[in-house]
C-alpha cells in the first residue's frame, strides 16, 4: 500500500490548497533551510509523489538542486499534521503539473507571476502523525514563555530584527524547527510555543517533538520558520542551544545567526 494512503486524513490535508505546509531542504554543506510551501499537493498519477510550485523560492531551488533529501511537514487548522521525508526528483518546466499549479487558487490569482517550474519529491516515510489540542499549545507556549530568558551567547548569534520578534512573539503563529537526521535528512517539526529570549535566541517547549529532537546535540545547524495569520513569513537560522527542565518539561533554545524575509516583498532576503 501507498505510504500516503496508510495515514487517514493526510490525503485531504495535502490536497488542501491553503493547508499550512513546510518544505525542508538542506545546503551542500549540511545547512537546513525551512520554507511555507503551501502548494505541495499529490501529484496524482504516481503513488506517493507530490509536486509543489516553484513561487518565490530562492534558497531552497539551489538546495535541492545540490541535495535531494527534503523533509516536509503537514498541519492542518484542526491542529492534526504529519512529518514526512522524501526526495526531490527534479523540475518540470512544461506539462500537466505545471497546468495543475498554475490552475490553483493559490497561483491563479496571485499578484506576481505563476511559477517557474514544478518540483517533483518521492515521499520515502511518514515519521509521525501528530494532533494537539488547543490546551496543550497554551500550556508549551507558558512553559517556553518561563524559560525564555536570554541565554550566554558566543559571537556569531545576531539581534532579531523587531518586527521579526514581534512575529515570533504571539500564541497563534504558526511555528517550526528544521534540523538533519543521523541520515542527513532533514526533519521539520512543530514549535508553536517557538518565541524570542532576548534578541538573539529563540526558545520552545519541545512537546510532542522532544523524541526527536533529542539526538540533536549542541551546536548543530537549526532553522526555525514562522507564518502569522497575517500571511507573514520569516525565517531564522542559527546553532542549537541544547534543552533544559523548565516546570518539569523539556525548554529547547537556538541562538540566531541570520533571519531572511520569506515573502513579498523581499522573499529569500537576509534581513539581519
Amino acid at each position: 500500500m501507498a505510504i500516503i494512503e496508510t495515514q487517514p486524513g493526510l490525503m485531504e490535508a495535502l490536497c488542501g490548497e491553503m493547508t499550512p505546509k513546510f518544505l525542508a531542504s538542506r545546503s551542500a554543506e549540511g545547512i537546513p533551510n525551512v520554507v511555507p510551501v503551501t502548494s505541495v499537493m499529490p501529484a496524482g498519477d504516481v503513488e506517493d509523489r507530490l509536486i509543489f510550485g516553484n513561487f518565490l523560492l530562492r534558497k531552497s531551488v539551489g538546495n535541492l538542486d545540490a541535495d535531494p533529501r527534503v523533509g516536509i511537514l503537514v498541519i492542518t487548522t484542526d491542529l492534526e499534521g504529519w512529518i514526512l521525508q522524501g526526495d526531490f526528483q527534479g523540475w518540470q518546466r512544461t506539462g500537466p503539473y505545471v497546468e495543475r499549479l498554475n490552475s490553483t487558487d493559490l497561483l491563479r490569482y496571485n499578484a506576481y507571476t505563476g511559477i517557474r517550474n514544478a518540483g517533483v519529491i518521492q515521499v520515502r516515510g511518514v515519521l509521525r502523525h501528530f494532533r494537539l489540542s488547543k490546551l496543550r499549545v497554551l500550556a508549551d507556549y507558558l512553559v517556553a514563555r518561563a524559560g525564555a530568558r536570554p541565554p550566554a551567547l558566543s559571537d556569531g548569534a545576531t539581534a532579531m530584527p523587531r518586527p521579526v520578534q514581534q512575529g515570533f512573539s504571539p500564541l497563534t503563529a504558526i511555528r517550526v524547527l528544521a534540523f538533519l537526521d543521523g541520515q542527513g535528512y532533514p526533519v521539520v517539526v512543530p514549535v508553536l510555543s517557538l518565541q524570542p529570549a532576548g534578541e538573539r535566541a529563540l526558545v520552545c517547549a519541545e512537546g510532542l517533538a522532544a523524541g526527536l529532537l533529542e539526538p540533536l546535540s549542541a551546536g548543530s545547524p537549526v532553522a526555525a520558520s514562522l507564518l502569522t495569520l497575517d500571511i507573514v513569513s520569516f525565517q531564522a537560522k542559527g546553532r542549537w542551544l541544547g534543552s533544559r527542565r523548565v516546570l518539569g518539561a523539556p525548554v529547547g533554545g537556538m541562538a540566531v545567526t541570520a533571519v531572511y524575509a520569506g515573502g513579498p516583498p523581499i522573499p529569500g532576503q537576509q534581513v539581519a
